[in-house]
């Protein structure tokens, strides 16, 4: 089995100068965004701070979420009046040829209990593809970016690199949390988790999906992978991936059509340049087939 291709970012030159400038604008948009809520978080990270649960107890969310993504809001369509924006918390918000896809705090429980993994995250597309992003780990300080002509991790380009085996690479992911095991079936699942922990030489679940990525396209991680992710969460890192030598393929998952644009798509597999992990990839795409396969049926 192979996973599905995703397409992978057009050169600048096929880009008009109208897009390419419109790329950069977003960008620098979505970065400004991004550091204008850095402090007012940092400042109430590892703070006390009442939680709220969404779906499930698995799902919280706090009042810094809900706040920091009105900032954002207001931020962009105050740069960018041409804007339509949807973020985690409170949905869709204008309209206008940009589409933003805001995620105020990508791995909140991290936030919650004062672990230093979590971000800011913020993509934007234009006719349906991505033409920037921005993700910024305010803890660090790391601003990770990517527009129509490159990444950059702060004002340096951004390079993936992976190890060129699974024996000597390191993978993050959240697999299987407990969605995964009712999905999957709890012996399958942990099948699925056991080779991957014994075919890697690291597994890592830090517990965000933009940060995950922006790791590996940093080459501070060689893989990872997600299994229920939304738009917000993946558009701003897909493209900084890409633009970083890296590949990222979207996974089904039962939920979307075969050929769905690859942020829309809930599940994904990202790789740093050069790896190649067969394990790694059968299984992602055993899943996909198998929930595929199940949405079929009903």
């Amino acid at each position: 089995m192979t996973l599905l291709s995703s397409p992978g970012q057009a050169a600048p030159s096929e880009h008009t100068p109208a897009v390419l400038a419109l790329s950069r604008q977003c960008r620098e948009v979505a970065m400004a965004a991004a550091r204008a809520v850095q402090a007012p978080l940092t400042e109430v990270f590892r703070s006390r701070m009442d939680v709220d649960t969404k779906v499930d107890f698995h799902d919280i969310v706090t009042i810094h979420d809900k706040a920091t993504e009105e900032r954002l809001i207001a931020f962009i369509l105050r740069e960018m009046p041409d804007s339509a924006i949807l973020g985690e918390e409170g949905g869709a918000t204008g309209s206008g040829r940009v589409q933003w896809y805001v995620d105020p705090i990508d791995g909140t429980a991290n936030f919650a209990r004062g672990l230093a993994f979590w971000c800011i995250s913020i993509g934007a597309v234009v006719d349906g593809d991505i033409v920037a992003g921005a993700i910024l780990d305010p803890v660090s300080g790391a601003m990770f970016s990517a527009d129509l002509t490159g990444a950059w991790l702060g004002d340096a380009p951004l390079r993936s690199r992976a190890a060129a085996h699974e024996r000597e690479a390191v993978l993050i992911t959240g697999y299987p949390v407990a969605r995964d095991l009712r999905l999957d079936g709890r012996a399958d699942a942990l099948e699925n988790f056991a080779q991957l922990t014994e075919t890697f030489s690291t597994l890592r679940r830090p517990g965000s999906a933009a940060l995950s990525i922006a790791h590996v396209a940093a080459g501070w991680a060689d893989a990872a992978a997600g299994f229920g992710v939304n738009p917000w969460d993946v558009t701003a890192a897909i493209l900084i991936l890409k633009q970083a030598g890296g590949s990222y393929h979207p996974l089904t998952l039962g939920k979307v059509a075969a050929g769905s644009r690859d942020y829309l798509c809930p599940g994904y597999v990202a790789l740093g340049e050069g790896a190649d992990y067969p394990t790694f990839t059968r299984i992602a795409q055993g899943i996909s087939d198998q929930r595929d396969a199940a949405r079929a049926r009903l």
